[in-house]
Order: C-alpha cells, then structure tokens, then sequence
C-alpha cells in the first residue's frame, strides 16, 4: 500500500473565514492582511499590502498579548509558498509549534498563532522562527531579554 500523503501544516481558510484560535482568540484573514480579536472584542490588523513588509524574501512577524492567565502569540509568515512550521522558544529552550493558516491558492503569505503560559518566557521574549516543509530555517526574530528595572 503506498504511504498515506503528508498532512499539509497549513490550513486553508476562505477570506473572512473567522477560526477559533483558542481563549478567546480569534483570528481571520482577508486579501489585504490578517486580522484578529482577543477577549475584550477589540479588531487589530496587520496589513500585508501597504509595503510595511518585504515579501520578496522569507520572513515572520510577531504580536503578542495576555494576562495571568496566559499569552497568545500570533504574526504573518510571507516572502514563501512552503511554509511549513512556526516556532516559538523561550529562554530556557521550550518550544511552542504555532498553528498555520492560509487564504486559498497558497498565496506568499498567511497567519501562525499560539498561546503560551503567562510566565514561560522568564522575563524575556520568545523568539519566533520560520521553517520551510523541508525543515530547513527561513527566518527568525530572536528572543531577547528585558532590561531590569523597566515595567
């Protein structure tokens, strides 16, 4: 029997299709760039059109927001058809796999999204990292700590 094929790590939501992204979230996707809501209803937008990224090569983008309760974390991946995982890491080396999402005809760009707990990133940003369907690295924001005495 041949092997079943690969489950695709990007799933393909139409334009304006809203998808529950956990606590809360939700997340949904439209020709010009990626939206989202949180518990307290508010819309926030990343736009993909008005040349505030450079799709022309791979790269990841990262928003965050949360409580005590926890963190959710999401961002555009662009500049590549072959997305394949998104990463989070925290400082002690805890990685958190992002869920993919994309508007049909793979366009060059789409969403990940994630939650983590609210005091796992020890007082630092999680770094982000995109990989390919090869696993091979495409980008990545690093994490980075912050200063003491600042809050």
């Amino acid at each position: 029997a041949a092997p079943a094929p690969a489950k695709d790590p990007v799933r393909t939501v139409r334009p304006g299709q809203r998808v529950d992204a956990g606590r809360g979230f939700t997340v949904w996707l439209t020709r010009k760039g990626k939206h989202w809501t949180g518990p307290d209803g508010y819309e926030n937008f990343r736009s993909v059109v008005d040349g505030n990224i450079d799709r022309s090569e791979p790269g990841v983008s990262h928003q965050s927001e949360g409580d005590a309760t926890g963190v959710f974390h999401s961002g555009l991946y662009y500049g590549t058809r072959k997305a394949g995982r998104v990463e989070l890491t925290d400082a002690e080396g805890h990685r958190t796999v992002a869920t993919l999402v994309a508007l049909p005809g793979r366009p060059d760009w789409g969403v990940w999204y994630a939650h983590t707990p609210a005091a796992g990133n020890g007082g630092g940003s999680l770094g982000v990292t995109l990989y390919d369907r090869a696993g091979r690295l495409l980008d990545e924001l690093p994490g980075f700590d912050f200063p003491t005495g600042r809050g």
